[in-house]
């Protein structure tokens, strides 16, 4: 009977081991409302780098969880919880990394020296292996298959003023498609980035770099046209060039990147 009983036990007890779903974000969270600032009507954020050091136990705390995840648990989450965890990991050790050398930079692209990228420095103990922010973006969250969401390029951050804002808040599984979506309309909504002209749409270089990833047939979107007719509101168009960018007879041009430092101070 008592036999019995353990096993039992040991049933009710493996579906709650193997069902944990993600880490607690909560820390990131409350790093990030006590730090992100918005700006320019509330179309992007600046970010308090110094704040950020002066609770670099916490940011390193919250690091150190997200390190502690196996890729086995990790393959059990929801896609929604996989995704939002890697989009904070990429935003989380990027701040981690302007902080390395902090205040002694003006831009990302000064970490490393002329000749080396920043992006490709191996410094993340994710899943048991040393990698970079590239692998993180490039080879899980595009590179997977799994999740093929084109607007996650307006959540990952790459703390330059020419990125679309760092969400003041953690991404979470239960608020993901609601936060990716308000961070689309966000991005395309600023006119700093991304603007219409007469005949021409003038585009974060986001859309030139990436454009494959808006053309992989999301929400049946086959083109960088029709994403971008689905948020023409966002981007302010006249009745003419929403009836011309359904025609894809609007031209585009791509506006040169700003890497300098995303920073309040």
């Amino acid at each position: 009977m008592r036999t019995l009983c353990s096993l039992l036990m040991l049933c009710l007890l493996m579906p709650i081991t193997s069902m944990a779903t993600n880490v607690n974000h909560d820390e990131w969270n409350r790093l990030l409302n006590a730090h992100v600032v918005s700006i320019r009507d509330g179309h992007s954020t600046e970010v308090d780098y110094q704040g950020f050091d002066n609770d670099r136990p916490q940011l390193t705390r919250y690091l150190n969880s997200l390190s502690a995840v196996s890729k086995s648990d990790f393959d059990q989450w929801p896609l929604n919880a996989q995704l939002a965890f890697l989009i904070n990991a990429y935003n989380a050790w990027t701040v981690e990394l302007i902080l390395t050398e902090w205040p002694d930079l003006d831009s990302i692209k000064d970490i490393g020296g002329f000749f080396s990228n920043p992006w490709k420095r191996s410094f993340i103990p994710l899943f048991g292996e040393q990698v970079s922010l590239d692998d993180i973006e490039h080879k899980m969250i595009r590179g997977w298959g799994r999740y093929n969401d084109p607007r996650i390029h307006f959540a990952v951050n790459c703390a330059s003023i020419g990125c679309p804002a760092l969400l003041e808040e953690a991404y979470t599984s239960e608020l993901l498609e609601t936060q990716l979506e308000s961070q689309t309309q966000r991005f395309l909504a600023d006119d700093s980035r991304n603007r219409a002209s007469g005949n021409t749409l003038e585009l974060s270089s986001i859309f030139k770099w990436y454009k494959e990833d808006f053309e992989k047939g999301w929400m049946g979107y086959t083109s960088l046209f029709d994403f971008l007719a689905s948020y023409q509101e966002a981007l302010h168009l006249t009745d003419e060039q929403q009836r011309k960018l359904s025609k894809h007879d609007l031209e585009i041009d791509y506006l040169s990147y700003n890497w300098a430092l995303n920073s309040t101070n």
